[in-house]
């Protein structure tokens, strides 16, 4: 473990004390409270933007149109040190619409699904309380208290917050299919909001400098659009049961793919994700095609086309086995993985901070599958760590899935917060030699 020197300590603290669990229930109940489906987060980005300007730090909404915008922030520095980022998207992965949302979903509607918080006791419950929002909370949260501490920066602290961050295309009604899948944080950087460094806070509480990448493919299964009362009379190939054989056999075989590209922090699965086919209104008849869809992540030693022929290879081992079954598919969307070199100044810092913080130390988490708008902001250029709280354990009703994305736990903010403070007044108080910037 290192230390921070003794004027960084005392920066670091003065700030902290500022970080307040009421503070914190405030900004994730007034983030909640907002909507924010991907494609429209405009009105939240407003309220981010204003929040930053109500705490005397520089802000802005950045639309991507009329539905869809980014926030973010800038403290200033000297200029003679490294800026930093700090980066949470803001969109949630379901809209919070029971008419949309269900019953793909579960069950049964509660109440953490709707984007409205509701306080109990240290958690707060409502969509996206966690996953995104409770960690855009943080965000803002460390740069309030940087900011109201007065601490002289040699860099410039960004703060940032992007639309779009979830791995979804468009929603009904959007004027654009490329809403999700990082678009809000590219159009940060090629709109100038740039760092040298950055740091995404999203789930897992350890420092991790790569994630796994993605590629979608849609698969069509052919057959023949019949009638039941001619099934015995006619050529009859049934596309949705053949859809059932290619979904089987591609479950199996995702296992041995994430076995074989499972190596440094990744194991990269894949899932069958939906199918399409028939008329619901005609139980009658069988389509002549049913459409599959599979998401396939991938490592950062695995690029799109290698996973490509690996897909395509399962394909036809699939259609060897079954005489008659035709398939055709095609990519549809790619997302490379990328790294950051673990020796890279963002990384030492958000360890050391990290070891600081639990008086051990630091044991990444291994074996992920989650992909986030860090491979964006590496893909670019900009050495990236991901850093973010632990799913909640301790709730009145048995953490799944979705009540894990949706309940946060303050005292956890709280921790959260106080960490980013520490890796940020750890990176924009040096200057560029310090951190081994050439220029």
């Amino acid at each position: 473990m290192t230390d921070l020197d003794e004027q960084r300590r005392s920066w670091s603290e003065t700030a902290k004390r500022r970080i307040t669990p009421e503070r914190l229930r405030r900004l994730v109940c007034g983030l909640v409270d907002i909507p924010s489906p991907t494609g429209g987060e405009g009105p939240l980005a407003e309220h981010i933007a204003a929040t930053l300007q109500a705490s005397g730090i520089a802000a802005a909404a950045q639309p991507l149109d009329d539905r869809q915008a980014n926030a973010w922030g800038r403290l200033p520095g000297s200029g003679l040190g490294p800026d930093l980022m700090l980066y949470a998207p803001i969109d949630t992965l379901t809209t919070g619409d029971p008419d949309q949302d269900m019953p793909w979903i579960g069950p049964r509607w509660r109440r953490d699904m709707a984007a409205e918080s509701v306080v109990d006791g240290d958690l707060v419950l409502g969509l996206g309380a966690s996953n995104p929002k409770g960690h855009a909370a943080c965000v803002l949260a460390a740069a309030e208290a940087i900011r109201a501490a007065d601490i002289p920066l040699s860099g410039d602290l960004v703060v940032a917050f992007g639309a779009g961050g979830m791995p979804t295309n468009s929603l009904p009604g959007s004027v654009r299919r490329n809403t999700g899948q990082g678009v809000g944080c590219s159009f940060l950087l090629e709109q100038g909001v740039w760092a040298d460094y950055a740091l995404i806070a999203k789930p897992g509480w350890s420092v991790s400098w790569e994630e796994v990448g993605l590629a979608w493919f849609e698969v069509t299964v052919h057959g023949t659009h019949t009638y039941v009362g001619s099934r015995h009379r006619l050529p009859y190939r049934n596309a949705i049961a053949d859809a059932g054989h290619i979904a089987q056999h591609l479950e199996k075989w995702f296992i041995d793919y994430a076995q074989r590209h499972t190596d440094g922090l990744v194991s990269p699965q894949g899932i069958v994700s939906s199918i399409e086919g028939g008329w619901p209104r005609m139980a009658a008849v069988t389509p002549a095609a049913c459409r599959l869809m599979v998401d396939l992540r991938l490592s950062p030693r695995t690029s799109p086309m290698q996973a490509k022929r690996e897909f395509a290879a399962a394909i036809d081992s699939v259609v060897d086995q079954h005489p008659g079954l035709t398939v055709t598919w095609r990519p549809v969307l790619a997302i490379p993985a990328a790294s950051t070199d673990p020796a890279s100044w963002v990384c030492r810092s958000a360890i050391a901070a990290w070891e600081r913080m639990e008086g051990r130390a630091h044991e990444p988490i291994r074996g992920n599958s989650g992909a986030t708008d860090a491979n964006i902001l590496r893909s670019r250029g900009i050495p990236t760590v991901r850093v973010g709280m632990p799913k909640v354990a301790d709730a009145s009703s048995p953490i799944d899935f979705t009540l894990g994305m949706n309940t946060v736990d303050v005292q956890w903010m709280q921790r959260l917060s106080e960490y980013l403070v520490e890796v940020a007044i750890d990176t924009v108080t040096r200057t560029r030699a310090e951190v081994k910037l050439s220029s």
